[in-house]
């Protein structure tokens, strides 16, 4: 393994909107779309993706159903009052869909960042939030919220500070409301790992 942890994110579904420019890097145009990934439970998942133009080129438009490979990447997004943790999956890879059947597999490995916390749903449903800082090329790292259930949450519970982690699952998006300070409901939309399995790394 190199000196960067693992973060690795093959997720296929279908594009539901027509590429457009995101920003440019050291002279490299970068594109976003946004990728519509279905669950078992028919719900589905829009990825924000974003991947340079070279690596698109003719292989994203919208409606098409593509595979992609790479890894979900964070920043911070400021505005008035602080800056607010935005998620993406930045694409290595890109092809068109074969098989027709939507896929969403994420591998972590990282830190224990902030400690768990633990609690029970009012429909009696035990959760832990996580947040896991992956550590990338440059001195970089990415933090990523994730979330676990049941068994997992009970045992990410117990995770300290600083523990080192892998975390398998799926990159989701949710729908929540949040109230302002005028009190009026605004929906927004958080991303995050839904985890499947979590284990400790010696």
């Amino acid at each position: 393994m190199n000196i960067c942890d693992v973060n690795r994110v093959e997720a296929s579904g279908v594009i539901v909107e027509e590429p457009c420019w995101s920003h440019t890097s050291y002279n490299e145009d970068f594109m976003r779309f946004c990728l519509a990934v279905k669950r078992l439970s028919g719900i589905k998942d829009r990825l924000p993706v974003i991947a340079s133009a070279f690596t698109l080129r003719e292989n994203a438009q919208k409606d098409m159903r593509i595979c992609v490979r790479g890894q979900i990447r964070s920043y911070n997004e400021y505005r008035e009052k602080g800056a607010h943790l935005k998620l993406y999956l930045f694409v290595k890879e890109i092809g068109k869909e074969q098989e027709n059947t939507d896929k969403n597999t994420v591998t972590l490995e990282g830190y224990v960042c902030k400690k768990p916390v633990y609690r029970i749903t009012p429909f009696g449903r035990e959760i832990a939030d996580l947040l896991i800082a992956v550590n990338r090329s440059y001195g970089k790292s990415d933090y990523i919220p994730a979330i676990a259930w049941g068994n997992n949450a009970r045992f990410a519970e117990k995770l300290s500070v600083g523990q080192k982690l892998r975390v398998e699952g799926r990159f989701q998006s949710r729908s929540y409301e949040k109230v302002l300070a005028d009190g009026k409901k605004e929906t927004r939309t958080a991303y995050e790992v839904s985890v499947c399995s979590i284990y400790i790394v010696l």
